[in-house]
C-alpha cells in the first residue's frame, strides 16, 4: 500500500502536538531561576500556568503550516492533560490532502497513549481493508525515543507544558497589551532553547525522525502566548523550523476522557510509513 501525501497529514498533527510539549520534566530544575527573576512577567505567567493546568482540558482552535507551500491545515476539539495528554480533534480534509482515505469535509484524528488514529472510509485492500480507523504509532514520526517521550502519561505533551517552557525561559519579553479575539491580552514573547526541553530533545531537532526531517527542527522554538486577565492563555503560536502553529483556546473545562478506538475497527500503518521514510532517506 502506498500512501499519498503522508507528510500533510501526518506532519500537522505531529506538529500540533510538539508543538504543546516544548517543556516536560526540566522545569522544576528551572525554578530556583523563575523565582529570582521574580519580575511580573514571570510572575504571570506562573499564575497562568497553575491556573491552565488546573483546569484540566480545552476547546481549541488550531492552525498548522509546515512551510511546505501547501497553506495552513485547520484542527478544531479538545485538548486533555489531567490524565496524561490526548486530544479529539477534527482536521480538515482537503487542506491534509486525505481524499483518497474519507469522503468527510473533516477527519476526525485521536492521539491517545502515544499514538494516533484517524477516523477514515473502509478501503477495498490492504491493511486499512474494512477498517473504519488508521493508526500511526508516535514512534513512526518522532523516532524511539521520541515516541516513549510523547506516550508518557504526566501530561508532558499538553500546553502546560508549553507555557513552563516559556515561564522559565531566561528572555521572555512583554510585549504590551493587545486585543486577541475580543479580550483584552498581554503578549509574551520567548526563544526555548533545546536543553528548555526536557526529555522532548529526544524529539525536536533530532534529524532522524520525520517531524525534523519536514520541518527542518534546528533545537530551538519561538513561543508568544496572550494571557487574559483572568490569568489564562487566549491564544499560542509556536514556531519551529519552517512549520508554525497557532492555538486559541475557546474555552477551559474538567479532564476530557478520550479513548482509543477498538483494535477490531483499526488498520495499524506503523511499519508501512516507518519503511516508507527509511526508503525516502535511502533514495
Amino acid at each position: 500500500m502506498k500512501l499519498k501525501h503522508t507528510v500533510a497529514w501526518v506532519g500537522c498533527t505531529a506538529a500540533a502536538l510538539l508543538a504543546t510539549s516544548a517543556c516536560g520534566t526540566e522545569g522544576a530544575k528551572s525554578a530556583a531561576k523563575a523565582v529570582d527573576n521574580a519580575d511580573k512577567a514571570m510572575a504571570a505567567l506562573a499564575r497562568a500556568t497553575d491556573r491552565t493546568q488546573n483546569l484540566g482540558s480545552a476547546e481549541v482552535k488550531m492552525s498548522t503550516d509546515l512551510g511546505t507551500g501547501t497553506g495552513p491545515i485547520a484542527m478544531n476539539g479538545t485538548y486533555s492533560w489531567g490524565d496524561g495528554f490526548a486530544f479529539d480533534v477534527k482536521m480538515d480534509t482537503k487542506a491534509a490532502q486525505m481524499q483518497t482515505l474519507t469522503s468527510s469535509p473533516t477527519v476526525r484524528t485521536l492521539f491517545v497513549d502515544g499514538a494516533y488514529y484517524y477516523d477514515i472510509d473502509p478501503q477495498p485492500s490492504g491493511p486499512l481493508k474494512g477498517k473504519e480507523w488508521m493508526k500511526i504509532d508516535g514512534s513512526a514520526v518522532f523516532g524511539e525515543k521520541g515516541g516513549q517521550a510523547m506516550a508518557g502519561g504526566t501530561g508532558g505533551g499538553s500546553p502546560v507544558a508549553s507555557m513552563k517552557a516559556l515561564k522559565y525561559a531566561s528572555d521572555v519579553d512583554d510585549l504590551g497589551k493587545q486585543t486577541v479575539d475580543g479580550q483584552s491580552t498581554t503578549h509574551y514573547h520567548a526563544v526555548v532553547k533545546a536543553n528548555q526541553m526536557g526529555k522532548l530533545k529526544d524529539v525536536y531537532g533530532d534529524q532522524d525522525n520525520m517531524l525534523s526531517q519536514m520541518t527542518g527542527a534546528n533545537g530551538s522554538m519561538t513561543m508568544d502566548i496572550w494571557v487574559n486577565g483572568k490569568d489564562l492563555p487566549v491564544r499560542m503560536k509556536q514556531t519551529f523550523g519552517s512549520a508554525t502553529v497557532t492555538m486559541d483556546f475557546e474555552k477551559f473545562g474538567k479532564t476530557a476522557t478520550v479513548k482509543a478506538p477498538p483494535a477490531a475497527q483499526t488498520g495499524d500503518l506503523t511499519e508501512l510509513v516507518k519503511q516508507q521514510q527509511q526508503q525516502k532517506q535511502q533514495g
